[in-house]
């Protein structure tokens, strides 16, 4: 008779949190999705805002007999104060539960951007001000600035960064800047956020003359999502 395989480890999907309904739903229906995918228990967890915390769902795991019994992947866009403390902590002294990287820097999300924007019919000479959510953490803010390096490389016209939240400049400043730096002829705010919400209607308010959705879903997402949970479980 042949051993038993071990069970999996469970992935722990953790977002930021959003009180919009619509973000809530897109998170939900993104960790479905990679729960069929993989065939694997998935866990949904929250940083800030929503219930349940990545606290309290690592602390509500059941200990592994061997080996890595969960992997927190986060679900967020680049590191900073909430991969390196918020999940650090939560994961402190849990030797059989380990965080995979952020889903960002990634080609792969620059793909998505790049989808959106064709989809939107943004014109290759525009200005595409690539828009993050905003933090304060200078390893979130390096994180963006190589997303944006990645972009550049694949897009003709200018290309800069605006933020949602928290630090400058802004995207409503990002699009002034570029109108007045000459870039005039089109400006686009292409969405660097994973799912709807409040940052995303100040994209919307921005004042340019095309804006993207947010970049979930997208099947590419379930590709880095999948291959961060494998490299962290050694699966």
């Amino acid at each position: 008779m042949s051993a038993q395989e071990p069970t999996p480890p469970v992935l722990i999907g953790c977002a930021h949190g959003t009180r919009e309904e619509a973000g809530q739903q897109v998170i939900i229906a993104l960790l479905d999705a990679i729960r069929e995918r993989l065939g694997v228990e998935v866990h949904e967890a929250y940083v800030d805002v929503q219930d349940p915390k990545i606290d309290q769902v690592v602390q509500d795991v059941a200990p592994a007999d061997a080996g890595i019994s969960a992997v927190v992947v986060p679900l967020l866009l680049a590191s900073g104060y909430h991969v390196y403390v918020d999940i650090a902590k939560a994961i402190e002294g849990r030797d059989d539960v380990v965080a995979a990287p952020p889903l960002g820097p990634d080609e792969r999300l620059i793909d998505i951007v790049l989808d959106r924007v064709r989809d939107a019919g943004i014109p290759a000479t525009a200005t595409l001000v690539l828009a993050a959510a905003g933090s304060s953490d200078p390893r979130s803010q390096a994180d963006t600035e190589t997303a944006a390096d990645m972009l550049r490389v694949h897009w003709d016209g200018p290309v800069r960064i605006g933020y949602a939240a928290g630090i400058k400049p802004s995207v409503a400043e990002a699009v002034k800047l570029a109108r007045a730096n000459g870039e005039d002829l089109e400006v686009a705010v292409a969405s660097f956020l994973l799912s709807p919400g409040f940052f995303q209607g100040r994209i919307e308010s921005a004042g340019a003359d095309h804006y993207t959705p947010p970049l979930a879903p997208h099947p590419l997402l379930l590709d880095i999502i999948e291959d961060r949970y494998r490299r962290a479980s050694g699966s």
